[in-house]
C-alpha cells in the first residue's frame, strides 16, 4: 500500500468513529424523560404552581402527569389520552385524585397543557385533593405548561 492510500484509511476510519461518537451523544440527549413514580424523574419540571413539581412522560400516545411536592415526595399521577384520563396508582395521595369536572375555590392549579388541568386542594387532614379537568383550549400562548415537549 501506497502512503497516499494508507493516510486516506486512516481518515476514513477516524471520520466514522467520529460519526459514531457524535451519533450516540445526540442521541442520548434526545432521549425521552423516564422515572415515572420516582421522586426526581429525569424529566423537565412543567408545573405551573412553585409548590409542586410536575413531570410529563409520552409513551405510545398516552400523556403521564406525575405531581410531586416540593421535597420530591410523590403525591400523585395520572394517565390521558383522547380526553379521557385515569389514575395511576402511584404516590401518596394517589386514593385522592378526582377525574370529576369540578374545582374547589381553595384549589390551586398545578398543570394546564391547554387539554388537561390538574388542581390541588389542601384537606383538613393533611392530604391533598387533586382534580384533573379536561382544560378549555388555551386562548393565549402563556396560559400554562408547555405539555411535555
Amino acid at each position: 500500500m501506497s502512503r497516499t492510500q494508507v493516510s486516506l484509511i486512516r481518515k476514513a476510519a477516524f471520520a466514522g468513529l467520529f460519526a459514531l461518537c457524535a451519533s450516540t451523544a445526540i442521541a442520548q440527549t434526545s432521549s425521552p424523560a423516564t422515572g415515572l413514580g420516582q421522586s426526581w424523574p429525569n424529566a423537565a419540571d412543567q408545573s405551573v404552581s412553585p409548590n409542586w413539581h410536575v413531570y410529563v412522560f409520552m409513551l405510545n400516545g398516552i400523556k403521564y402527569i406525575q405531581i410531586n411536592d416540593l421535597g420530591g415526595t410523590v403525591h400523585a399521577a395520572i394517565g390521558t389520552a383522547n380526553g379521557s384520563s385515569i389514575v395511576l396508582p402511584v404516590g401518596v395521595d394517589s386514593q385522592n385524585v378526582s377525574t370529576s369536572s369540578s374545582s374547589n375555590s381553595s384549589s390551586t392549579q398545578v398543570y394546564n397543557d391547554g387539554t388537561t388541568a390538574v388542581t390541588a386542594t389542601p384537606q383538613s387532614n393533611g392530604t391533598t385533593q387533586f382534580s384533573v379537568l379536561q382544560a378549555a383550549p388555551c386562548s393565549t400562548p402563556n396560559c400554562g405548561g408547555n405539555g411535555g415537549s
